[in-house]
């Protein structure tokens, strides 16, 4: 008997589907397309089961599809700028180029022995000049359609690494690499304006009906559509009114202050004017600008003197505050608080002793830490004063809430004539720009007469710059290197020729995969696609990746699609880019912290799997024998150690078994935990599949049986399951059905023709699971060509048909045997079979039923 060695055979097959070139797409108009894609890696360096995971998932549907007919786009490539590398450049001080490439070779050749079903010829890296040319052309036409422009706004500024951070980059305020508190500080900015589609964007989430809801609502949810009142506060000294947008207006007569963003203009006027308000303004600006930050930092808050009029009671004056909390790119950057139903509000009036007046009733029997709510059924309070019954008065009513009250004080704002309904989004323009060298470099040109002027296309790339005077950049002074390199900063102006300095900052890595799944259609296009093989490759009909990035990749990308159809760059179909969207759960793993020693950091030590031992009831260091704490079942973080290493787990029991573990062991939108024991069983069961196989093969061909129809049955039930399973994305389900038909096909006494058919439709079966093995049984069978090629076998419906079925038999609501029968044999035959069952008759002991019930195909219940 041979043994399996998936060594030998994952190489040799590799290779041959390599020679056949059977995974390079190409366009044929003669088959339906199927374009599956999973969201491309970052070059980190190492893969972890993660990404195999992940990439597995993509590999089952392609291979599959291959196999019905489809012809498949399945292609990978790396999403390589961004902060890591310049942050490994500033550490060990080498370039983040020659970091990036290194790693993108590493993540290669660990991806290759995989047995990955992608076509390597449409490789590229968001790092290679000719993609972020084209990006910056993209930039260009949308620079021209009025889809991007310049202004000033507060953005979080890291004054150690001196640049800008997105929301995601600060952590608990700080720099995520720096450390240092964050501030507010006023840049001038490149703005995508992707505000001008929140309303389109919104509406198409209900046709992405193939996509998770929780992703649409998290979607739906970030663009925020709203309905409120917008109105304006007369100031007592005459000046210019305050502004005022809420969706609360219900609680206008528990209004207790106006605030003020540090940003407001009126803030700006008195920044100017005082010292003190200076101070003040500078202190709020040490803060984040994410919601966050500004919602769990101390709040803050500065009396201005100003006084402004109630819009309802001329008499009733209201004091200006500014406040930290407001944020000044949302509504018009200020608000009114009531502080009775708004916690936000109520902690800002606690702290500085300003008025809380309720609108609405405690709900009877709650008891309320702070503010209490304002939503649902809570009737408004009973007073004498006008103030608290303003609702009334609009409505006729105390007992509106929610929407009505919401609409009724629109309806009594417009008819009066101070305010206006107003429907806004939460959704803002997209900043882009960043001050570091490790991004694609946004292509303008800043004229002293000409003013900012876009970079001739003929001109692009304008590529990053790698060394100056033979040197390599120096990444050790903080900030953005090309402010400091004069020979690519300085040139001529595209529009005079005098001279110019170019745009500095790079932009945003989320713009560098907002399109690359157009740019796959047609890697080396000239332009940024090639609107033929956009239109057919486009859309991707299936996309695959993580739930973190539900929100703000995918709504990039929702909105480049638009833009880019607007710039003639993709058809009008590619406008919702991706048909069918399926997120993965995590794969997790323990990890080992040894709390007791720490780095030069002061931070504990993370052991790797492999660098500790189980033993004594505990778990401990190989080499010194400290004992470590467990952290069970966390996500697998490079930072942590607790990564698995895809090319370990390889050699020891090679790919497939690290596919069929990370898709068998629970559903993949859940999160699976990597142990040992599981890829041991796995490996297990793939050899169990082989010496089936060697078995099979060794029967005389000749060779008669017993039961052909039986697994001929089973066969075509596996066939229907699998298939079912694997087209709604129920692997875990797939693979056990493919352990029950290994297991029927073992015991099975069925012809030798007949176990050779099962076992090349076992094979076909697990193909896209476990390529390699799969190939090697249709080999061993003699299976025509590839089975990657092959095929896929479609069940029999003839054969799903039962013509019998087997009945449990109760006795006084005890099973005591079961019945097989005819599946439509008369219950008064099925009634005198039960009473003739040897099991029945022990428990009746000659006595009649006092009654036998028979639910036909279920059941026989037999009351003695």
């Amino acid at each position: 008997m041979s043994r399996y060695e998936a060594s030998d055979i994952e190489a040799k097959w590799q290779k041959a589907w390599e020679e056949a070139a059977i995974f390079q797409a190409k366009e044929d108009h003669d088959k339906p397309k199927y374009y599956v894609l999973e969201m491309f890696p970052y070059p980190s360096g190492k893969l972890h089961m993660g990404h195999v995971r992940n990439y597995t998932m993509g590999d089952v549907i392609a291979r599959y599809k291959l196999s019905t007919g489809h012809n498949v786009l399945h292609p990978m490539g790396f999403d390589a700028f961004g902060m890591p590398a310049e942050n490994a450049a500033m550490a060990s001080g080498g370039h983040p180029k020659d970091w990036t490439y290194s790693n993108i070779d590493t993540m290669v050749e660990q991806m290759k022995p995989l047995g990955l079903s992608l076509d390597w010829s449409r490789m590229f890296a968001t790092c290679d000049p000719e993609y972020y040319g084209q990006q910056q052309a993209l930039f260009l036409d949308f620079l021209e359609k009025g889809l991007v422009y310049r202004k000033n706004a507060v953005v979080n500024w890291d004054p150690v690494d001196m640049t800008v951070l997105a929301n995601e980059q600060v952590e608990a305020g700080r720099g995520w690499r720096s450390g240092a508190l964050v501030e507010r500080r006023e840049l001038t900015q490149w703005f995508f304006k992707i505000s001008d589609y929140s309303d389109e964007l919104l509406t198409a989430l209900d046709g992405l009906e193939n996509w998770p809801a929780k992703v649409r609502l998290m979607q739906e949810n970030w663009i925020g559509k709203s309905r409120g009142l917008q109105f304006s506060f007369e100031r007592t000294d005459g000046e210019e009114a305050i502004e005022v947008y809420t969706t609360r207006p219900d609680t206008l007569m528990g209004a207790s202050f106006v605030g003020i963003s540090p940003d407001h203009p009126i803030a700006k006027q008195l920044e100017a004017e005082s010292q003190e308000v200076a101070d003040f303004v500078a202190e709020c600006r040490k803060g984040g600008t994410t919601e966050e930050a500004i919602e769990t930092a101390e709040k803050l808050g500065y009396d201005t003197g100003l006084r402004v009029k109630h819009p309802l009671d001329p008499n009733w004056e209201l004091p200006v505050w500014i406040a930290n909390f407001i944020l000044m790119d949302y509504g018009t950057g200020a608000i009114f608080a009531c502080p009775a139903h708004d916690q936000r509000d109520f902690e800002f009036a606690t702290k500085y002793d300003l008025p809380i007046i309720p609108v609405f009733d405690f709900i009877e029997g709650k008891i309320y830490a702070g503010a209490y709510p304002s939503d649902g059924f809570l009737p408004f309070v009973p007073s004498k004063t006008d103030r608290v019954n303003y609702l009334r008065k609009i409505a006729g009513t105390n007992e509106q809430t929610g929407e009505e009250a919401l609409n009724a004080a629109i309806d009594k704002a417009e008819a009066e004539g101070w305010g206006q309904g107003v429907t806004k989004f939460r959704l803002r323009d997209w900043g882009l720009s960043r001050q570091r060298y490790w991004g694609c470099p946004i292509p303008v040109v800043h004229c002293p007469d000409c003013g900012v002027v876009p970079e001739k296309k003929e001109n692009l790339p304008i590529a990053l710059p790698y060394d100056e005077d033979g040197k390599a950049i120096d990444f050790s002074v903080p900030g953005n290197p090309l402010d400091r390199h004069p020979s690519w900063r300085d040139c001529a102006c595209p529009s005079c020729g005098k001279p110019a300095q170019r745009e500095t900052d790079t932009m945003d890595t989320f713009v560098d995969s907002s399109w690359y799944f157009a740019r796959f259609t047609a890697p080396r296009a000239e332009t940024p696609t090639d609107l033929e093989a956009a239109s057919y490759w486009m859309n991707v009909d299936q996309y695959i990746g993580g739930i973190e990035h539900a929100i703000l990749h995918l709504l990039y990308s929702r909105f480049f699609a638009r833009a880019m159809e607007i710039c003639g760059h993709l058809p009008e179909s590619a406008k919702e880019p991706f048909d069918a969207l399926f997120t993965q759960g995590m794969v997790t793993h323990a990890i080992y912290e040894n709390a007791e020693r720490k780095d030069e950091n002061g931070r504990s030590i993370y052991h790797y799997p492999n660098e500790v031992e189980e033993r004594d009831g505990g778990v401990f260091v190989k080499k010194t024998g400290e004992r470590i704490k467990v952290i069970p079942s966390a996500k697998m973080s490079k930072s942590k150690n607790n990564v698995v290493d895809p090319l370990a787990i390889i050699s020891t029991y090679g790919a497939d078994t690290a596919r069929w573990f990370v898709l068998s062991d629970s559903p993949p939108e859940r999160d699976v935990e990597w142990t040992a024991s599981g890829a041991e069983a796995a490996y297990k069961h793939l050899n169990r599949v082989w010496n089936l196989c060697d078995r099979i093969g060794e029967m005389d061909p000749n060779a008669k049986g017993e039961g052909d129809e039986d697994l001929l049955r089973e066969m075509h039930k596996a066939i229907r399951d699998v298939t079912l399973g694997v087209e709604s994305f129920g692997f875990n389900a797939a693979i056990a059905k493919l352990y029950g038909f290994t297991n029927t096909l073992s015991k099975s006494k069925a012809s030798a023709a007949v176990q050779k058919q099962a076992i090349k439709t076992l094979a076909q079966l697990m193909s896209p699971m476990t390529p390699h093995l799969s190939e090697d049984i249709w080999a061993h069978q003699g299976g025509e060509g590839l089975i990657a090629n092959a095929p896929w076998p479609v069940a029999d419906e003839a054969m799903l048909v039962e013509d019998s079925v087997t009945l449990p038999i109760q006795v006084n609501g005890k099973r005591r045997g079961e019945l097989t029968v005819a599946k439509d044999l008369d219950k008064a035959e099925v009634e005198k079979l039960a009473l003739a069952h040897e099991a029945v008759q022990r428990v009746l002991e000659g006595a009649a039923p006092k009654k036998v019930i028979v639910v036909p195909g279920r059941i026989v219940n037999v009351v003695a």
